[in-house]
């Protein structure tokens, strides 16, 4: 089987990562890479061996043959892109978050369905090993209906040290780490019927929140706390960038703990097992078990763009988009939003 030729726009923090994920997962080869800044994508380009370097987005799709493009640039300008691939009958392959706003992001999947060109969004969280193993064990029924959840990523991590960027954003915490988490309560519990937010800015110098809390009611009457934070505040036992899951059931409860424990607790008693996410060289260890999904993400992306079924469509994650600024229209208002407020 042939591969699967792309081009990658956007050369950042991200993208060599993305990069080494598709060479993981296999089945794809990137001929080309743009960047607005050409030095930054010749770099990536001499690391990786990709033939092709522009500063042009409209002169690489003019210029090469491919079957996919993957947008891994900032958010701002994913939607010109995304629109610019679509025009010429190309999926995309799309970074979180989708877009800006919610309306950009109904016009970006609109003008997808549109054209007939698939539009997929590369949401890896859902993809980390420990969380798929997760919603494994909470499909088998064994901890009988789950009616209360609890999913944390509250670190002291100083991410702006690695991504300046990230404190400058108006919208933070939320748009950023909250497109991830919302998505995993989807995967795990499906959708919202209710949803209440509050905000908070821990660091004094960002413009954005550095802290969120949602409770959800979801799928079959759950309730679900979303709990996230990046305040820099030292915490006893730092563990980025896991997230962790305790889910209370009619028969039992069931955990993702710290150092990727799980643990499920019914009449039996308790069943305590591991699971550490795979490693390879290239990923860094300190993020390992969220680089590591990228290649289970893409994996199931690939099967996407040759015709299968692929689990984050343009259209599936809207429902995470809606979730996302819904959070920050009830932290704004105060108030819970529901019904028609939170449907596509």
């Amino acid at each position: 089987m042939e591969k699967l030729r792309f081009a990658m726009f956007g050369t950042g923090f991200w993208s060599r990562y993305q990069l080494a994920g598709w060479i993981e997962a296999g089945g794809v080869e990137c001929v080309a890479l743009y960047n607005r800044t050409r030095s930054k994508a010749e770099a990536l380009a001499r690391e990786f061996g990709i033939p092709a370097v522009y500063d042009d987005p409209v002169a690489l799709l003019d210029n090469e043959k491919l079957d996919f493009i993957d947008v891994c640039t900032a958010v701002e300008t994913h939607a010109q892109l995304t629109r610019l691939g679509a025009e010429r009958g190309l999926p995309v392959v799309c970074q979180k978050p989708l877009a800006t706003t919610l309306d950009e992001a109904v016009e970006m999947v609109t003008f997808c369905q549109q054209r007939g060109v698939p539009l997929f969004v590369n949401e890896n969280w859902r993809w980390q090993y420990p969380i798929r193993q997760f919603k494994h064990m909470l499909d088998s029924g064994r901890i009988g209906q789950p009616f209360r959840a609890r999913i944390d990523m509250i670190s002291g991590f100083p991410v702006f040290k690695n991504q300046p960027f990230l404190a400058e954003l108006e919208q933070f915490i939320i748009t950023d780490l909250g497109s991830h988490t919302l998505d995993v309560a989807r995967c795990l519990f499906g959708e919202a019927n209710r949803l209440y937010c509050q905000t908070h800015r821990a660091h004094p110098n960002i413009k954005g929140e550095d802290v969120a809390t949602m409770m959800l009611n979801m799928g079959d009457d759950v309730t679900v706390l979303v709990e996230m934070a990046y305040a820099e505040n030292y915490l006893e036992r730092e563990a980025f960038p896991q997230t962790f899951i305790m889910v209370e059931g009619t028969k039992g409860s069931l955990e993702l703990a710290p150092d990727f424990w799980i643990r499920e607790t019914t009449e039996a008693g308790t069943l305590a097992k591991r699971y550490p996410p795979p490693r390879y060289p290239w990923a860094d260890p300190f993020y390992d078990v969220a680089h590591s999904s990228i290649v289970a993400c893409q994996a199931d992306l690939v099967k996407g763009l040759r015709g299968g079924a692929a689990e984050t469509t343009g259209a599936d994650n809207l429902k995470t988009v809606r979730l996302v600024f819904g959070s920050y229209q009830s932290a704004a208002s105060g108030q819970v939003l529901s019904g028609a407020e939170l449907v596509p």
